[in-house]
């Protein structure tokens, strides 16, 4: 695990400002987030920014995020001011499928984004699906043999959008529209939960976070 210990606090009873600033403590800047400008990136965001300023995140492009989804891409390095590493997972060669650019593009673009990292944080809440319903706050992703942060694990849909309106904060107004769920344009639908992901076919996850 790149040299660092693998025993794990039980951060279960803190609060998600608390386990970003363990995160920050114990691995900045050797930590970034995930961001797919969700909602609940719109939490992790201000409460990083208001944490670390100097917090590092990521986004995958792959080229077909939705009109609104590049728009509060805008909205997001406007108001919170944390720097954004673009990682290319676009199509430039080979028609989009949904299955390659899940598949291959954005693992490899996660590899690259991970490489130089000890620990990364994500929006991951474990009511979004069964898979995610074990999701620890703090736990090892052995694939990567890193650290991954899931700040928000406890919260419910209620508490994300409390926080979001008690702090006015920029959120993709694809989630009014009824995207519940929202990834690239292509491939994702209205629905609750992860429901309007890859509508039709049998996955739940793109292949990050598995």
């Amino acid at each position: 695990m790149r040299g660092l210990s693998t025993t794990l606090p039980d951060l279960e009873c803190r609060s998600a400002q608390e386990v970003l600033a363990y995160g920050l403590q114990r691995f900045h800047p050797r930590l970034t987030m995930a961001c797919s400008f969700q909602k609940e990136e719109s939490v992790l965001f201000h409460m990083l920014s208001e944490l670390e300023p100097g917090a590092r995140a990521f986004v995958i492009d792959t080229g077909v995020l939705f009109v609104e989804t590049l728009a509060t891409w805008k909205r997001f390095e406007e108001r919170f001011g944390l720097p954004i590493d673009v990682y290319d997972a676009s199509s430039s060669d080979r028609p989009w499928t949904a299955d390659r650019c899940c598949g291959e593009a954005k693992v490899h673009a996660l590899a690259q984004a991970l490489g130089d990292v000890d620990a990364w944080t994500t929006g991951i809440r474990r009511e979004q699906s069964a898979i995610r319903s074990g999701s620890a706050k703090v736990e090892l992703d052995a694939r990567r043999g890193i650290v991954k942060l899931n700040p928000l694990a406890d919260w419910s849909d209620k508490d994300v959008w409390r926080y979001i309106f008690e702090h006015e904060l920029p959120y993709n107004p694809l989630h009014d529209a009824g995207y519940a769920s929202i990834g690239c344009a292509p491939c994702t639908l209205p629905g609750t939960g992860r429901e309007g992901r890859w509508t039709g076919q049998d996955k739940t996850e793109c292949g990050i976070h598995l």
